[in-house]
């Protein structure tokens, strides 16, 4: 088995800090100047997977399994009821539908390897979530770093991502496993492709017009649904400052958005309470209209000498994991106009990496024996 130490350049990196010292409450300054002009063409018809929900569940019940391939060659395997299958089998055959991954410009999650998971995952019968970094490395509220070998100004950024988004959707689609859902950017509440399209520096106009031009260039190869993702989705100030400046005229607009993505974790801000949850995405389906899915989320079944979580009445164990996704979906459920339609589980067989980023030591639904757990179940039961 490959040593879990060279596996480290691709783990998500630890820390406890809270999400919000990483984001700016003040709204910046916004422009209006006109995005650089992208070129439409003709769109290609692509059949997505049906997603429609069983009565009483969420339309897109998943995970995001993105580290998947790179686990299983260093030898990790696993099993259910003591049979050894394919990670994504096991998860489909407990309920869920929907399976996220990550692509980066470069680095273990580049292109390739990505379209060789979304075969696995289409052949499974779940719905495909593409989540475009648009960055060597994570993305995510501290980091936002322009590709190597990307233009550094406004104009050739434009170009560059549609050309590449473009591309990237056509691959998937010629392939076969046409991309249902495609999220342009990653926690991108403080912008992306920084320094460029960082909305602290350079207001909401670049960051903008950057996922305009991301969103056109899908479009011009298929019709994948596009969801919009940022990070802390309990906190409306944050939601809020975000939307109501990055729609500008000329550049993004609210109907080229069709999912309203968040994380929601129990770790990193006092704040992230499943009360806060509720307002704010109550105030989001009233404001925006769009269809909200919490895209990542965890909670842990050992965290000694780790940071306080929002909900110390839920247990620390795989009983309190099916706990906290149920909660989670009681509140998607109860938004006005079933606008709450899905939840996903951040990495839960992260098998050698089980903190997944957070002070707490275990948050997976597996073992290290690769073992479901019986929060294996939160797919059926409680999504």
């Amino acid at each position: 088995m490959t040593s879990i130490k060279s596996l480290i350049p691709y783990m998500r990196p630890l820390s406890v800090k809270s999400y919000s010292q990483c984001l700016k409450s003040s709204a910046a300054t916004t422009t209006t100047s006109k995005p650089a002009t992208t070129t439409t063409t003709t769109k290609t018809t692509t059949t997505t997977t049906s997603t429609q929900a069983p009565a009483g569940k969420l339309t897109y019940r998943g995970a995001d399994i993105s580290s998947l391939p790179m686990l299983e060659s260093s030898g990790i395997k696993y099993s259910d009821n003591g049979q050894t299958l394919a990670f994504e089998t096991i998860l489909k055959n407990h309920g869920m539908n929907t399976a996220r991954i990550r692509i980066w410009t470069a680095g273990t999650y580049n292109l390739n390897y990505g379209l060789a998971l979304a075969k696995r995952i289409k052949a499974a019968g779940m719905t495909l979530i593409v989540d475009l970094h648009y960055s060597d490395t994570w993305a995510d509220p501290a980091h936002q770093s322009i590709p190597s070998g990307w233009p550094t100004d406004l104009a050739g950024l434009n170009t560059k991502i549609w050309t590449y988004t473009k591309d990237l959707v056509t691959s998937f689609s010629s392939q076969g496993t046409p991309i249902d859902i495609l999220q342009v950017g990653n926690e991108i509440n403080d912008g992306l492709l920084w320094p460029v399209g960082k909305i602290s520096t350079n207001g909401f106009s670049p960051a903008s017009q950057l996922l305009n031009s991301a969103i056109n260039g899908a479009k011009a190869a298929a019709s994948p649904k596009i969801m919009i993702h940022i990070a802390n989705g309990w906190n409306w100030s944050g939601v809020s400052w975000f939307f109501n400046g990055i729609y500008i005229q000329g550049a993004l607009a609210s109907t080229a958005v069709d999912i309203i993505g968040v994380s929601f974790y129990p770790f990193y801000d006092s704040g992230a309470t499943l009360a806060n949850l509720k307002t704010s995405l109550t105030n989001a389906a009233n404001t925006y209209g769009k269809p909200i899915v919490v895209a990542e989320t965890d909670w842990p079944v050992s965290c000694s000498g780790g940071p306080s979580l929002t909900e110390p009445s839920i247990p620390i164990s795989a009983a309190g994991q099916q706990t906290w996704v149920g909660d989670v979906r009681t509140v998607l459920q109860g938004l006005p106009g079933g606008k709450g339609q899905g939840i996903l589980y951040w990495e839960p067989g992260w098998i050698g990496n089980a903190n997944l980023g957070s002070g707490c030591g275990d948050n997976l639904i597996v073992s290290s024996t690769g073992a479901t757990r019986t929060s294996i179940n939160m797919f059926s039961a409680n999504m």
